[in-house]
């Protein structure tokens, strides 16, 4: 008895130290994997110690200080992180629960008595180990890596299981003696845990789904973008064709002069010019991508009798991605040209003036706008409730972030101005 009791204490002792190490989020070397199996063995050595000397009972009375404290020790000077590294011993402490249940299923089935039971277990031990390291494990670390709120969240139920376990089995008898409240305790737990669990569920979905709504706004903002920027070098290759064929068109031209048709030379020519006129991109800077941008948006603001300065100096090398460049030039000039159409709405005039250029391998960008209203900002940012807006913003901030660039929004004797830098 004495030895079978024994060697299933050796194994629940191994099985939870395993567990917590496993549970820990630890970049293992070959020092850190040999200080932790020597630490293991010492509370192993520490808890036999007790076990031959004090007695059983002592060993169960104060086995979270010579086990489970020295442990949360070992594991934060391994991961130095003191939180997790309390709520890997007590989801371990937790998991070795499994193995008992199972055990005692099996002692009921077949009418077993405590030998059968610590038997059981012994036999179950590496095999529920090995599912939980290869199926649990990794789950349970990627929740270290989340904030500390999601982490006390997680931790939660393993210590009110510890806390309940120790006061009513080890340190008193009530759930042995059948104290209703503290019978109904656990399910009252497992009841809260699984409707915070589902409330939590449903706010993570909402969230998820906006984040993906915002992404499909996104791919189609650059989709479209891109589209634009296509339709712009066909114009642009148009134009280059009408150059090319220009010799053809005078030929055309005099021979109309010369058989007195002038009318019609004349005609040709408005057409051929208005025809150059449509398809002209303005070159503002060495990148063709921007010229084709600014000049599409300068003629949507001509549109509008919207006044825009343009000042560019960006070449074609630059290190931001031209897909990237048309989602930062295109969102910051549309905000800009709707922030101007409303005020043209009111009868209010306003100017458009856009910087960009390179300086020293960073690239600038500056929209200065007029804005007709008090802006509202949250941290930093543009807030509105109109339906279908602020996803510009976020686009820009989103390109600024992945380039490890800043970027700022502010109102300025009524301006609005935007700037980045990447």
């Amino acid at each position: 008895m004495s030895a079978i009791y024994l060697s299933n204490s050796i194994a629940v002792g191994a099985f939870g130290m395993i567990l917590s190490a496993a549970f820990c989020d630890i970049f293992w070397t070959w020092r850190k994997r040999l200080v932790m199996i020597s630490s293991m063995a010492a509370i192993l050595l520490f808890q036999g110690f007790f076990y031959f000397r004090i007695g059983a009972d002592i060993v169960e009375y104060t086995y979270p200080l010579i086990t489970h404290f020295p442990l949360i020790i070992v594991l934060y000077i391994l991961s130095k992180k003191k939180l997790w590294s309390t709520i890997s011993v007590l989801t371990a402490y937790l998991c070795c629960q499994t193995r008992r249940w199972l055990a005692l299923l099996i002692v009921t089935i077949f009418s077993g008595d405590a030998v059968t039971q610590s038997i059981a277990e012994l036999i179950m031990t590496l095999p529920l180990l090995l599912i939980l390291l290869r199926f649990i494990a990794p789950s349970v670390r990627a929740v270290s890596q989340r904030t500390y709120t999601a982490q006390w969240q997680f931790g939660l139920v393993p210590a009110l299981y510890y806390a309940f376990d120790y006061l009513t089995s080890i340190y008193t008898n009530l759930l042995l003696d059948g104290v209703l409240v503290v019978v109904e305790f656990m399910p009252f737990v497992c009841c809260v845990a699984y409707l915070v669990f589902a409330v939590y569920y449903s706010e993570e979905g909402r969230i998820r789904g906006q984040l993906e709504e915002m992404q499909g706004i996104l791919n189609l903002q650059i989709t479209q973008a891109v589209r634009e920027i296509e339709v712009l070098r066909e114009s642009q290759q148009k134009t280059r064709i009408y150059r090319h064929d220009l010799r053809h068109h005078m030929q055309y031209i005099s021979s109309c002069i010369e058989n007195g048709r002038l009318e019609q030379a004349q005609g040709y020519i408005r057409e051929i010019c208005s025809e150059i006129e449509i398809e002209t991109v303005t070159v503002y800077c060495e990148n063709e991508a921007a010229n084709l941008i600014f000049s599409a948006f300068t003629a949507r603001a001509k549109d509008c009798d919207i006044p825009i300065t343009i000042h560019a100096g960006i070449s074609q090398s630059i290190s931001i991605s031209e897909s990237d460049l048309c989602v930062l030039l295109s969102n910051a000039l549309e905000n800009a040209l709707r922030a101007c159409r409303r005020r043209k709405e009111r009868g209010l005039s306003g100017t458009i003036e856009v910087y960009a250029y390179e300086k020293n391998g960073k690239f600038f960008l500056q929209v200065i706008n007029p804005c007709e209203e008090d802006i509202a900002f949250e941290h930093g940012l543009p807030v509105t409730n109109k339906p279908g807006h602020g996803i510009g913003v976020r686009s820009i901030c989103a390109v600024a972030e992945r380039y490890n660039g800043i970027y700022s929004f502010s109102v300025q004797d009524d301006k609005f101005i935007l700037r980045v830098s990447l």
